[in-house]
């Protein structure tokens, strides 16, 4: 299993999960430090108790009806979330939801396909600050661009937000990095 948890509550419950399945598979964190340590990296009390589980995406807390007039759906995983959010939060765009996808191996089909049925309309879009080349986009782009052909979304293809293809992960220069992260975040 491949995880890039966003949420302390879903770290704890994929590593509960981990320890208490009675069959043993590989469990693959990529969940950098800085995440954890993001000032709004939180969770509630009840995101740990009372039955709580591990999700494999994590959504915008908006009602059905709300998600229905959203004009654009950003889906991500990792870090990226919380520069996204941020972003969303300063210039203020209510016409925006985001997916992040906290489990990427084995591929949660249902679970998007529950998500995705409310967004028919939206313009579906993959954010990611890795190059083209590396990153998710390689596995989650065939795998979306199923799941939206299922729910007959009014979108034919998944748009890739992001650098461009590089030999390298690193721009290799502080301000061309800032400069990349900057048109990445561009709404």
């Amino acid at each position: 299993q491949i995880i890039n948890c966003t949420s302390p509550a879903n770290y704890f419950h994929v590593l509960r999960r981990q320890l208490h399945r009675n069959f043993r598979k590989p469990l693959i964190v990529f969940t950098p430090k800085s995440t954890l340590r993001h000032k709004n990296n939180v969770s509630n009390l009840e995101d740990y108790i009372n039955g709580s589980t591990f999700h494999r995406i994590l959504s915008s807390k908006i009602s059905n009806v709300e998600k229905k007039k959203k004009k654009r759906l950003i889906i991500c995983s990792g870090k990226i979330y919380f520069e996204i959010a941020d972003r969303l939060e300063k210039i203020k765009n209510k016409d925006v939801a985001v997916i992040r996808i906290e489990q990427i191996y084995p591929f949660p089909y249902e679970n998007f396909k529950e998500e995705l049925k409310h967004y028919l309309n939206a313009e579906i879009i993959w954010v990611q600050e890795e190059p083209k080349n590396m990153g998710a986009w390689g596995f989650v782009n065939g795998r979306l661009e199923s799941v939206m052909k299922d729910i007959k979304s009014s979108q034919d293809e998944l748009y890739y937000v992001g650098r461009s293809p590089a030999a390298s992960p690193a721009a290799g220069s502080l301000q061309r990095h800032v400069t990349n992260q900057e048109n990445i975040l561009k709404m």
